[in-house]
């Protein structure tokens, strides 16, 4: 089985990228961070803070988190209900990065990645993937942007979806979650050691996509 490992930090562009090189190399993309982000929609459901481990961690153990594929589109399930619709808020996406440093709550959702992993090749996006859940991934991504240029990002899919937003927020939001992740006691967001740096500021969707694909075609036949 074959692994790519995509890591960055918010807003980069992981899961569009990651998504876009697994439909063309016939791979699974698994998004980690929905399964993360499905975690933090039951905490706010269940209002409990973030900076409440006990409880967050008590919901961790009685969650049932999975992924499936419709049309080729994942869809992720907690306890059941489809929640696609509603984990992509940044409501959902603030309280991910608060509660994704919780031991019990990764080392649930690591062991699920690692499984889907044995069983297919894969390609896997998150903040950890290549210095943690994939430590012998066949290539390590580090996917990055400016904080404004992915701020830009964020901002235009908001007002493309109706959304009410403002730049300067959603940059602050993403510097602080930068931060948060960075600096996280468990598997911070760092570039691992083996890691291809790739900078998508000033590149397009298709080239960052073909710049993957490139290296993973080099290094498969290298490997091979």
């Amino acid at each position: 089985m074959y692994s790519i490992a995509i890591d960055g930090p918010a807003g980069a562009g992981k899961s569009t990228i990651a998504k876009l090189v697994a439909k063309k190399l016939g791979y699974i993309y698994v998004d980690t961070g929905s399964m993360y982000r499905a975690m933090a929609l039951a905490c706010i459901r269940e209002e409990v803070s973030s900076g409440d481990e006990e409880n967050v961690v008590r919901i961790c153990d009685d969650l049932s988190i999975t992924i499936s594929y419709e049309d080729d589109k994942q869809q992720v399930f907690l306890n059941g209900e489809n929640v696609n619709a509603y984990i992509r808020t940044e409501e959902v996406g603030n309280m991910t990065s608060a509660i994704s440093v919780y031991g019990p709550v990764r080392e649930k959702l690591v062991n699920l990645q690692r499984q889907m992993a044995s069983k297919a090749d894969v390609i896997m996006d998150g903040r950890d993937i290549g210095t943690c859940v994939l430590v012998d991934a066949n290539l390590k991504i580090y996917l990055t942007a400016s904080s404004r240029t992915r701020a830009m990002r964020r901002y235009e899919e908001y007002r493309a979806s109706g959304k009410e937003c403002n730049l300067e927020e959603i940059e602050k939001d993403i510097i602080e979650r930068d931060y948060r992740d960075m600096h996280r006691e468990i598997s911070p967001l760092t570039k691992a050691d083996d890691a291809v740096l790739v900078d998508s500021s000033d590149m397009s969707v298709d080239e960052v996509v073909d710049k993957i694909i490139e290296l993973a075609e080099k290094y498969f036949i290298k490997k091979n």
